[in-house]
């Protein structure tokens, strides 16, 4: 299956990278690097996140984080929608 990034999970990101990287640039590139790790195994197994709070989307906890990324699955792709730190409100849509 193909990733796609959407602009949301992509601004979420960059933002998480750029809260970090003031106080500890290693472990803001260690965070990316594992985010993209763990998204990249949904190219081989899309279902291995829970079933999502939200109709259709499923959730994938970052081992070793407080991150989470929200992503649907769709025929041969698998959409990254957000990257949400566990203190901040999940969004409704």
């Amino acid at each position: 299956m193909q990733i796609k990034w959407l602009r949301n999970a992509l601004r979420n990101l960059e933002q998480a990278h750029a809260y970090i990287v003031k106080d500890n640039p290693e472990a803001a590139r260690q965070l990316i690097l594992r985010i993209q790790g763990s998204v990249g195994q949904l190219a081989e197994f899309p279902l291995i996140g829970r079933v999502g709070r939200v109709e259709g989307t499923r959730e994938l906890a970052i081992a070793n984080t407080s991150y989470l990324v929200i992503y649907r699955v769709k025929e041969e792709t698998v959409e990254v929608i957000r990257v949400l730190h566990a203190s901040r409100k999940y969004p409704d849509n």
